[in-house]
């Protein structure tokens, strides 16, 4: 039964390699290396090589589970889950406009609770991998409803998914989509609990500009201090990200380039 998540892990791993590598090798849109981590945390000549780092200690971690039973790669998978949940929580709290790059340009929608479950989920499941008796390529011999209840809770908790599917309907990535009418993303806005937590603080319940940049679109507002507050919504997903800034009196010049505060 300790055994029944290896093949979870190896195979989620592997995923992660080859998603990077074809990120980095397609090179995808100006810019989108800057909007995934661990690519976000790191200045921009470094970009490439800490994807390519990433990559390959998934690829080395995958080959430890597959071949043997030794410690240092079950012990190595549950450190690296667990460094990944903190790397998305800072990227949530420093970045949170940044993807979590984990399975490459596909993981580019703002890290989630989602997304953060899923890391926890995986340092749990490693955790408990330590003390499988037998190796990956026997476990994926013996298959049990353990596995299958662990594939069905991952996929819950993969925003991936959704875009995937988006992907093949749409056959473009989010930034060159038509977005859902500005009413709509308004009132996706409205049901948040972002906008909850912040409305009593605006003048008016109507926003005095809009506007889109790649796959967010912004609704721009006045407190009571006459500060505008930002409101900026992803326009991909049935539960899409909501972010808020605000700018300040003698800056709101240039609303675009704000500061997020709040998730």
């Amino acid at each position: 039964m300790l055994e029944s998540q290896v093949p979870l892990l190896i195979v989620l791993l592997c995923m992660g390699t080859v998603a990077k590598v074809i990120t980095v090798r397609s090179g995808g849109e100006p810019g989108a290396l800057a909007r995934l981590g661990p690519a976000v945390l790191v200045p921009g000549r470094m970009q490439v090589p800490a994807l390519l780092v990433c990559a390959g200690g998934e690829v080395m971690l995958a080959a430890g589970l597959l071949l043997t039973t030794h410690p240092i790669f079950r012990w190595g998978t549950v450190a690296f889950f667990a460094l990944s949940t903190y790397v998305l929580l800072e990227l949530r709290r420093r970045r949170p406009d940044a993807g979590c790059g984990c399975f490459g340009e596909v993981s580019s929608a703002p890290v989630g609770l989602r997304s953060i479950g899923r890391t926890v989920t995986l340092t749990g499941m490693a955790g408990v991998s330590v003390w499988a008796p037998v190796a990956g390529w026997e476990a994926f011999g013996q298959p049990s409803w353990l596995t299958a209840a662990g594939v069905a809770l991952l996929a819950v908790l993969s925003p991936e998914i959704e875009e995937l599917i988006d992907r093949v309907r749409y056959r473009a990535p989010c930034e060159q989509r038509r977005g859902p009418a500005e009413s709509v993303t308004l009132s996706r806005l409205r049901s948040s609990g972002t906008w909850r937590a912040h409305q009593g603080e605006l003048t008016s319940a109507e926003p005095y500009d809009s506007w889109r940049e790649l796959c967010w679109r912004f609704f721009a507002f006045q407190n009571h201090d006459q500060d505008d507050v930002v409101f900026a919504v992803y326009l991909s997903g049935r539960r899409p990200a909501v972010r808020m800034a605000v700018v300040s009196g003698e800056d709101s010049g240039s609303l675009t380039e704000y500061t997020p505060v709040s998730a």
